[in-house]
Protein backbone atom coordinates (compact mmCIF):
# COMPACT_ATOMS: atom_id res chain seq x y z
CA UNK A 1 0.00 0.00 0.00
CA UNK A 2 1.65 3.47 -0.77
CA UNK A 3 1.81 6.55 0.93
CA UNK A 4 -1.48 8.83 0.35
CA UNK A 5 0.50 11.81 -0.85
CA UNK A 6 -1.39 15.27 -2.09
CA UNK A 7 -0.48 16.37 -5.14
CA UNK A 8 1.71 19.22 -6.44
CA UNK A 9 -1.32 20.73 -8.01
CA UNK A 10 -3.01 21.42 -4.68
CA UNK A 11 -0.57 22.06 -2.77
CA UNK A 12 1.84 25.63 -2.87
CA UNK A 13 4.82 23.65 -1.17
CA UNK A 14 5.99 19.95 -1.60
CA UNK A 15 7.87 20.37 2.02
CA UNK A 16 8.07 22.78 4.53
CA UNK A 17 11.14 21.97 7.12
CA UNK A 18 10.18 23.15 10.70
CA UNK A 19 13.35 24.11 12.64
CA UNK A 20 16.37 26.02 13.79
CA UNK A 21 19.13 27.25 11.13
CA UNK A 22 22.39 27.94 12.55
CA UNK A 23 25.89 29.74 11.05
CA UNK A 24 28.23 26.68 11.01
CA UNK A 25 31.77 27.59 11.06
CA UNK A 26 34.19 25.29 9.61
CA UNK A 27 37.83 25.31 10.03
CA UNK A 28 37.94 23.27 6.72
CA UNK A 29 41.15 20.88 7.14
CA UNK A 30 42.23 21.94 10.40
CA UNK A 31 40.61 22.50 13.81
CA UNK A 32 38.48 24.55 15.68
CA UNK A 33 40.84 25.40 18.95
CA UNK A 34 43.80 26.88 16.41
CA UNK A 35 42.17 27.79 13.07
CA UNK A 36 42.42 31.66 12.19
CA UNK A 37 39.74 31.39 9.70
CA UNK A 38 36.65 29.72 9.13
CA UNK A 39 34.38 29.13 5.77
CA UNK A 40 30.90 29.99 6.40
CA UNK A 41 27.72 28.14 5.69
CA UNK A 42 24.67 27.69 6.95
CA UNK A 43 22.98 24.37 8.12
CA UNK A 44 20.29 22.48 10.35
CA UNK A 45 19.14 19.53 10.80
CA UNK A 46 15.32 20.14 9.51
CA UNK A 47 16.52 22.95 7.23
CA UNK A 48 18.70 20.71 5.18
CA UNK A 49 16.20 18.45 4.29
CA UNK A 50 14.04 21.20 2.53
CA UNK A 51 17.50 22.62 1.18
CA UNK A 52 18.32 19.58 -0.19
CA UNK A 53 14.77 18.87 -2.03
CA UNK A 54 15.26 22.32 -3.31
CA UNK A 55 18.60 22.25 -4.62
CA UNK A 56 18.89 18.80 -5.73
CA UNK A 57 15.78 17.57 -6.71
CA UNK A 58 13.81 20.28 -7.70
CA UNK A 59 11.05 20.84 -5.56
CA UNK A 60 9.18 23.66 -4.13
CA UNK A 61 10.25 24.32 -0.78
CA UNK A 62 10.33 26.26 2.11
CA UNK A 63 11.18 26.87 5.96
CA UNK A 64 9.89 27.83 9.18
CA UNK A 65 11.96 29.61 11.59
CA UNK A 66 13.17 32.31 13.06
CA UNK A 67 16.26 34.80 13.35
CA UNK A 68 16.98 38.40 15.02
CA UNK A 69 16.41 41.85 12.82
CA UNK A 70 20.49 41.64 12.97
CA UNK A 71 22.99 41.56 9.96
CA UNK A 72 24.31 37.90 11.00
CA UNK A 73 19.91 36.75 10.94
CA UNK A 74 20.07 38.55 6.86
CA UNK A 75 23.69 36.48 6.65
CA UNK A 76 21.89 33.47 7.10
CA UNK A 77 19.02 34.66 5.15
CA UNK A 78 20.97 35.05 2.26
CA UNK A 79 22.46 31.42 2.29
CA UNK A 80 18.83 30.45 2.46
CA UNK A 81 18.17 32.71 -0.88
CA UNK A 82 20.84 31.33 -2.53
CA UNK A 83 19.86 27.16 -1.56
CA UNK A 84 16.21 27.96 -3.50
CA UNK A 85 14.47 27.78 -0.01
CA UNK A 86 11.62 30.04 0.07
CA UNK A 87 12.07 32.59 3.24
CA UNK A 88 8.92 34.10 3.08
CA UNK A 89 7.88 31.96 6.57
CA UNK A 90 11.07 33.31 8.71
CA UNK A 91 10.03 35.18 11.95
CA UNK A 92 12.08 38.47 12.75
CA UNK A 93 12.67 39.27 16.26
CA UNK A 94 13.56 42.48 18.01
CA UNK A 95 17.33 42.80 18.37
CA UNK A 96 18.46 44.35 21.75
CA UNK A 97 22.06 45.06 20.81
CA UNK A 98 24.00 42.68 21.95
CA UNK A 99 21.95 39.19 21.75
CA UNK A 100 21.00 38.73 25.53
CA UNK A 101 17.34 38.25 24.50
CA UNK A 102 17.82 36.50 21.28
CA UNK A 103 20.56 35.19 18.46
CA UNK A 104 21.66 33.33 15.60
CA UNK A 105 22.85 30.14 16.64
CA UNK A 106 26.38 29.06 15.38
CA UNK A 107 27.90 25.63 14.98
CA UNK A 108 31.62 24.84 15.14
CA UNK A 109 32.23 21.96 13.31
CA UNK A 110 35.52 19.84 12.84
CA UNK A 111 35.39 17.58 9.74
CA UNK A 112 37.65 14.61 11.47
CA UNK A 113 40.04 12.82 10.04
CA UNK A 114 40.91 9.09 10.24
CA UNK A 115 41.53 7.92 13.57
CA UNK A 116 40.13 11.61 14.42
CA UNK A 117 36.70 11.69 15.04
CA UNK A 118 34.27 14.63 13.39
CA UNK A 119 33.52 17.66 16.49
CA UNK A 120 30.74 19.65 16.72
CA UNK A 121 30.78 22.11 19.42
CA UNK A 122 27.41 24.71 19.40
CA UNK A 123 26.67 27.84 20.59
CA UNK A 124 22.69 28.09 20.51
CA UNK A 125 21.63 29.54 23.67
CA UNK A 126 19.09 32.02 23.58
CA UNK A 127 18.25 31.84 20.04
CA UNK A 128 15.38 33.19 18.14
CA UNK A 129 14.19 29.54 16.82
CA UNK A 130 13.92 28.30 20.61
CA UNK A 131 12.30 30.96 21.35
CA UNK A 132 9.36 30.05 18.78
CA UNK A 133 6.03 29.04 20.69
CA UNK A 134 2.53 28.00 19.57
CA UNK A 135 0.61 30.63 18.04
CA UNK A 136 3.80 32.29 15.74
CA UNK A 137 2.78 30.19 13.08
CA UNK A 138 -0.61 30.12 10.95
CA UNK A 139 -0.71 26.47 10.64
CA UNK A 140 -4.34 26.18 9.41
CA UNK A 141 -3.65 28.58 6.69
CA UNK A 142 -0.02 27.26 5.91
CA UNK A 143 -1.71 23.34 5.73
CA UNK A 144 -4.91 24.05 4.90
CA UNK A 145 -5.62 27.32 2.49
CA UNK A 146 -2.07 27.07 1.44
CA UNK A 147 -1.11 23.41 1.12
CA UNK A 148 1.93 21.28 1.76
CA UNK A 149 3.11 17.80 0.36
CA UNK A 150 5.58 16.86 3.03
CA UNK A 151 6.20 18.63 6.71
CA UNK A 152 9.43 17.87 8.33
CA UNK A 153 10.98 18.61 11.66
CA UNK A 154 12.63 16.86 14.08
CA UNK A 155 14.92 16.05 17.87
CA UNK A 156 17.18 18.78 17.57
CA UNK A 157 14.46 21.46 17.22
CA UNK A 158 12.22 19.97 19.53
CA UNK A 159 14.94 19.60 21.88
CA UNK A 160 15.57 23.51 22.14
CA UNK A 161 13.24 24.77 24.48
CA UNK A 162 10.06 23.49 25.72
CA UNK A 163 8.13 25.88 23.57
CA UNK A 164 9.63 24.99 20.92
CA UNK A 165 8.73 21.20 21.17
CA UNK A 166 4.88 22.50 22.01
CA UNK A 167 5.19 24.23 18.72
CA UNK A 168 6.63 21.18 16.89
CA UNK A 169 3.50 19.15 18.19
CA UNK A 170 1.03 22.16 17.25
CA UNK A 171 2.28 22.18 13.87
CA UNK A 172 2.35 18.29 13.27
CA UNK A 173 -1.45 18.00 14.64
CA UNK A 174 -2.79 20.50 12.25
CA UNK A 175 -0.39 19.21 8.86
CA UNK A 176 -1.58 15.28 9.44
CA UNK A 177 -5.07 17.06 10.01
CA UNK A 178 -4.84 18.76 6.36
CA UNK A 179 -3.80 15.07 5.07
CA UNK A 180 -0.08 16.40 4.93
CA UNK A 181 2.51 13.29 5.51
CA UNK A 182 4.75 14.11 8.44
CA UNK A 183 8.48 13.05 9.07
CA UNK A 184 10.25 13.20 11.71
CA UNK A 185 14.11 12.89 11.94
CA UNK A 186 14.32 11.77 15.89
CA UNK A 187 18.34 13.16 15.93
CA UNK A 188 19.18 12.51 19.19
CA UNK A 189 21.93 14.48 20.44
CA UNK A 190 23.05 14.43 24.09
CA UNK A 191 24.36 17.92 24.58
CA UNK A 192 21.01 19.70 23.55
CA UNK A 193 19.15 17.34 26.40
CA UNK A 194 22.04 17.51 28.94
CA UNK A 195 21.03 20.75 31.04
CA UNK A 196 17.06 20.21 30.70
CA UNK A 197 17.28 16.73 32.19
CA UNK A 198 18.84 14.18 29.77
CA UNK A 199 17.64 10.91 28.36
CA UNK A 200 14.41 10.92 30.75
CA UNK A 201 13.16 14.19 28.98
CA UNK A 202 14.33 13.34 25.71
CA UNK A 203 11.93 10.52 25.56
CA UNK A 204 9.46 12.15 27.76
CA UNK A 205 9.53 14.77 24.63
CA UNK A 206 10.46 12.44 21.85
CA UNK A 207 7.41 9.51 22.98
CA UNK A 208 4.95 12.47 22.42
CA UNK A 209 5.65 13.96 19.28
CA UNK A 210 5.88 10.03 18.18
CA UNK A 211 1.96 9.98 18.21
CA UNK A 212 1.38 12.36 15.64
CA UNK A 213 3.90 11.03 12.83
CA UNK A 214 3.81 9.26 9.78
CA UNK A 215 7.29 8.73 8.49
CA UNK A 216 9.59 8.31 11.46
CA UNK A 217 13.56 8.57 10.86
CA UNK A 218 16.41 8.00 13.03
CA UNK A 219 19.50 5.60 13.44
CA UNK A 220 20.05 2.92 16.57
CA UNK A 221 21.34 5.48 18.97
CA UNK A 222 18.26 7.73 18.19
CA UNK A 223 15.21 4.56 18.65
CA UNK A 224 17.40 3.87 21.69
CA UNK A 225 17.59 7.21 23.51
CA UNK A 226 14.62 9.08 22.37
CA UNK A 227 11.97 6.35 22.08
CA UNK A 228 13.77 3.73 24.63
CA UNK A 229 13.59 0.77 21.90
CA UNK A 230 16.56 -1.71 23.02
CA UNK A 231 18.37 -2.96 20.33
CA UNK A 232 20.68 -6.23 20.54
CA UNK A 233 23.68 -6.94 18.24
CA UNK A 234 25.25 -3.82 18.14
CA UNK A 235 28.52 -2.52 19.80
CA UNK A 236 28.68 -0.44 22.80
CA UNK A 237 29.27 2.81 21.04
CA UNK A 238 26.48 1.83 18.86
CA UNK A 239 28.31 2.30 15.55
CA UNK A 240 28.07 -1.18 14.33
CA UNK A 241 24.90 -2.68 14.40
CA UNK A 242 23.44 -6.31 13.31
CA UNK A 243 20.52 -5.55 10.91
CA UNK A 244 18.15 -8.41 11.98
CA UNK A 245 18.47 -7.43 15.40
CA UNK A 246 17.80 -3.73 14.39
CA UNK A 247 14.90 -4.69 12.27
CA UNK A 248 13.39 -6.14 15.90
CA UNK A 249 13.76 -3.01 17.52
CA UNK A 250 11.27 -1.09 14.40
CA UNK A 251 8.68 -4.00 14.40
CA UNK A 252 8.32 -2.81 18.67
CA UNK A 253 8.42 0.85 17.66
CA UNK A 254 5.87 -0.25 14.91
CA UNK A 255 3.85 -1.85 17.16
CA UNK A 256 4.04 0.70 19.88
CA UNK A 257 3.18 3.50 17.42
CA UNK A 258 0.77 2.53 14.68
CA UNK A 259 0.74 5.42 12.97
CA UNK A 260 3.96 4.87 11.75
CA UNK A 261 3.57 3.97 8.17
CA UNK A 262 7.45 4.62 7.19
CA UNK A 263 10.12 3.95 9.64
CA UNK A 264 13.73 4.43 7.76
CA UNK A 265 16.84 4.11 8.73
CA UNK A 266 20.71 4.90 7.86
CA UNK A 267 23.35 1.88 8.91
CA UNK A 268 26.68 3.07 9.23
CA UNK A 269 29.80 0.84 10.04
CA UNK A 270 32.54 3.44 11.30
CA UNK A 271 35.84 2.32 10.40
CA UNK A 272 37.32 5.79 10.46
CA UNK A 273 36.31 9.08 10.02
CA UNK A 274 36.88 9.13 6.48
CA UNK A 275 35.76 5.13 5.49
CA UNK A 276 32.64 4.37 6.60
CA UNK A 277 30.08 1.57 5.10
CA UNK A 278 26.88 3.04 4.66
CA UNK A 279 23.34 1.81 3.43
CA UNK A 280 20.06 2.26 4.86
CA UNK A 281 16.90 0.30 5.26
CA UNK A 282 13.06 1.26 5.40
CA UNK A 283 10.33 -0.46 7.02
CA UNK A 284 6.65 0.11 4.75
CA UNK A 285 3.36 -1.88 4.88
CA UNK A 286 5.05 -4.52 7.19
CA UNK A 287 7.96 -4.96 4.60
CA UNK A 288 11.52 -4.09 5.07
CA UNK A 289 13.41 -2.40 1.56
CA UNK A 290 16.96 -2.39 1.56
CA UNK A 291 19.24 0.12 -0.12
CA UNK A 292 22.20 0.14 -2.55
CA UNK A 293 25.24 -0.58 -0.33
CA UNK A 294 28.15 1.45 -0.19
CA UNK A 295 30.92 -0.34 1.59
CA UNK A 296 33.85 1.02 2.54
CA UNK A 297 32.42 5.12 1.53
CA UNK A 298 35.08 7.47 1.47
CA UNK A 299 34.00 10.65 3.54
CA UNK A 300 35.33 14.11 3.07
CA UNK A 301 32.25 15.43 5.83
CA UNK A 302 29.97 13.26 7.22
CA UNK A 303 27.75 16.40 8.86
CA UNK A 304 24.29 16.56 6.94
CA UNK A 305 24.31 12.90 5.56
CA UNK A 306 21.46 11.74 7.57
CA UNK A 307 19.63 14.84 6.31
CA UNK A 308 20.44 14.24 2.95
CA UNK A 309 19.06 10.81 3.51
CA UNK A 310 15.56 12.11 4.84
CA UNK A 311 15.41 14.80 1.88
CA UNK A 312 16.28 11.76 -0.88
CA UNK A 313 13.76 9.41 1.36
CA UNK A 314 11.01 12.26 0.95
CA UNK A 315 12.12 12.50 -3.16
CA UNK A 316 11.55 9.49 -3.36
CA UNK A 317 8.51 8.63 -1.89
CA UNK A 318 6.68 12.18 -3.42
CA UNK A 319 8.03 10.81 -6.82
CA UNK A 320 7.61 6.99 -6.91
CA UNK A 321 6.02 6.31 -3.91
CA UNK A 322 7.79 2.73 -3.67
CA UNK A 323 9.70 2.38 -0.96
CA UNK A 324 12.64 0.66 -2.39
CA UNK A 325 13.04 3.18 -4.48
CA UNK A 326 13.02 5.53 -1.79
CA UNK A 327 15.32 4.05 0.48
CA UNK A 328 17.59 4.17 -2.86
CA UNK A 329 17.69 7.63 -3.11
CA UNK A 330 18.00 8.54 0.37
CA UNK A 331 21.06 6.40 1.10
CA UNK A 332 22.55 7.62 -2.34
CA UNK A 333 21.78 10.83 -1.67
CA UNK A 334 23.48 10.66 1.85
CA UNK A 335 26.55 9.00 0.56
CA UNK A 336 27.34 11.57 -2.45
CA UNK A 337 26.27 14.81 -0.21
CA UNK A 338 29.42 13.44 2.40
CA UNK A 339 31.87 13.57 -0.65
CA UNK A 340 31.45 17.46 -0.14
CA UNK A 341 32.40 19.96 2.72
CA UNK A 342 29.43 21.71 4.23
CA UNK A 343 25.76 20.34 5.99
CA UNK A 344 23.57 20.88 2.61
CA UNK A 345 23.66 19.13 -0.52
CA UNK A 346 25.87 19.79 -3.40
CA UNK A 347 24.57 16.79 -5.86
CA UNK A 348 22.13 16.82 -9.01
CA UNK A 349 19.58 14.35 -9.19
CA UNK A 350 21.50 13.73 -12.62
CA UNK A 351 24.65 12.09 -10.40
CA UNK A 352 22.16 10.54 -7.54
CA UNK A 353 20.69 8.76 -10.15
CA UNK A 354 23.95 7.90 -11.88
CA UNK A 355 25.24 6.22 -8.98
CA UNK A 356 21.98 4.22 -7.71
CA UNK A 357 22.45 2.78 -11.43
CA UNK A 358 25.31 1.82 -10.80
CA UNK A 359 27.22 4.59 -12.15
CA UNK A 360 31.12 4.65 -11.54
CA UNK A 361 33.33 7.43 -10.25
CA UNK A 362 34.99 8.29 -13.62
CA UNK A 363 36.10 11.28 -14.67
CA UNK A 364 32.73 13.53 -16.91
CA UNK A 365 34.79 15.53 -19.30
Amino acid sequence: MSLTIRSAQECEFDCLSFGEVMLRLDPGEGRVRTARSFTAWEGGGEYNVARGLRKCFGLRTAVATAFPDNEIGHLVEDFIMQGGVSTELIKWKSYDGIGRSTRVGLNFTERGFGVRGAVGVPDRGNTAASQIKPGDFDWEDIFGRRGVRWFHTGGIFAALSETAAQAVIEAVTVARKHGTIVSYDLNYRPSLWKSIGGLAKAQEVNREIAKHIDVMIGNEEDFTASLGFEVEGVDENLSNIDLQSFKDMIAKAVEAYPNFKVVATTLRGVKTATVNDWSAVCWHDGAFHSSVEFPGLEILDRVGGGDSFASGLAFGFMETNDPKKAVDYGATHGALAMTTPGDTSMVTRAEVEKVMGGGGARVVR
